[in-house]
């Protein structure tokens, strides 16, 4: 059996099993070429043997959803990069990541959270235009100082 036949049908099990519900994102293609160690074409053809089954329907710079596009979109109500920034936001407030000290890069970003790595660059520049961060060019991303934080 081809690769992209496996993984569809691996999809396919988890919508049947209810673990992916409607509307629910299916992971993405970052996600799914590292889970499985294939390239960009495999996981694609995989998607399109399920929209094709009308198990999922994809949106162009939202991703891929289960069931058809009029099934409501469950699990997110800010764009994934907000997500992605609101989490690293938490951990500066909860002293996870401390002042004047380097965030997880673009990489460890993606992994975390199962982004593309124009996603994980996306939340970066979002924390950057709150004034969570500095990037200082050949050196990286950077907390801020406490004193320099944004209000509320």
């Amino acid at each position: 059996m081809h690769l992209y036949n496996q993984i569809a049908g691996e999809v396919r099990d988890l919508i049947a099993a209810g673990e992916l519900r409607p509307g629910m994102p299916v992971p993405s293609e970052t996600v799914l070429r590292e889970r499985y160690d294939v390239s960009r074409p495999t996981i694609q053809r995989a998607m399109r043997i399920l929209r094709d089954e009308g198990l999922v329907y994809s949106e162009k710079g939202k991703g891929t959803f289960v069931g058809p596009p009029d099934a409501p979109q469950g699990g997110r109500k800010l764009p994934r990069y907000k997500e992605i920034a609101a989490d690293v936001i938490g951990q500066i407030k909860a002293g996870r990541l401390k002042e004047d000290r380097r965030i997880p890069s673009e990489k460890t970003l993606m992994q975390a959270h199962g982004v593309a790595g124009g996603t994980a660059r996306q939340a970066v520049a979002h924390l950057r235009e709150l004034g969570w961060v500095v990037t200082i060019p050949q050196k990286g991303t950077f907390v801020v100082p406490r004193a320099e934080w944004p209000k509320g």
